[in-house]
């Protein structure tokens, strides 16, 4: 069965494409006030099962949505997702999981999830003054 385009799956991809960051659905809502919450939830269902994003939920429950950039077609799940404690903006990074797993088991998914201080907000404590 064919998808339908409509401008509301427009809006909620052109959120993904402006951030570098994972998106929770109230970052969603709050751009897109114009949509109802069940229309987000659907397109965020939708574009899950057709692997356009993939979804992690947090050590604290939070779900966050991604569209990674380095991944073109179908979502690559293989890979690191991180938390900044300062900015609390989380990110991929696309470095590769190496996990061995028993025989007669198939690898599908693997969700590592980290926290500590992003380059950005680093980068700013190195350069801010002493008081």
């Amino acid at each position: 069965m064919m998808k339908r385009t409509t401008k509301s799956k427009i809006a909620v991809l052109d959120c993904f494409k402006k951030s570098n960051y994972g998106l929770k659905p109230e970052d969603i809502f709050n751009e897109l006030t114009q949509y109802d919450k069940v229309t987000i939830y659907r397109i965020l269902q939708s574009f899950l099962d057709d692997g356009i994003i993939h979804k992690v939920i947090s050590d604290d429950g939070t779900s966050y949505y991604f569209k990674c950039k380095s991944c073109e077609e179908v979502h690559f799940h293989n890979h690191y997702h991180f938390k900044c404690t300062v900015c609390h903006k989380v990110e991929c990074i696309n470095e590769e999981i190496e996990v061995k797993i028993p025989k007669d088991y198939i690898l599908q998914n693997i969700n590592f999830w980290i926290s500590g201080i992003c380059k950005i907000c680093n980068a700013k404590s190195i350069t801010a003054p002493n008081l």
